[in-house]
């Protein structure tokens, strides 16, 4: 599982890769009862064993994101809904500086729906 994070995290090109694993830290960082798995081809983040969050790289701007689970019950004005019936997305440009503050609010309302 490791070795495929690793070689997931490792094969995307500059700027997406820093971009990711900064994202990785800071999705980590958020509580020590959060893991990391891949499920679907991509880096999977759980809470208490249940999916919270994902990260990815859309196929057509090639930005990455992080992909709330619960998005639909998450109420922010950068989330993105699109066509997903359930999941949000927030989209980060990996040419500028981290919104931190923004990823922190999201990734903060996103832990209290699992109470």
């Amino acid at each position: 599982m490791i070795e495929d994070l690793q070689k997931y995290y490792l094969g995307q090109d500059e700027p997406n890769k820093s971009c990711l694993l900064a994202l990785r830290s800071i999705i980590l960082a958020q509580n020590t009862k959060i893991t990391e798995t891949i499920k679907y081809g991509m880096p999977c983040f759980l809470y208490k064993g249940k999916r919270y969050c994902y990260v990815w790289v859309d196929k057509k701007t090639q930005d990455p994101y992080i992909l709330m689970v619960e998005g639909n019950r998450l109420h922010h004005p950068e989330l993105e809904q699109g066509d997903r019936a359930k999941m949000k997305i927030l989209r980060v440009n990996p040419n500028l500086d981290l919104p931190l503050g923004t990823i922190l609010e999201v990734l903060r309302s996103g832990l209290g729906l699992y109470g």
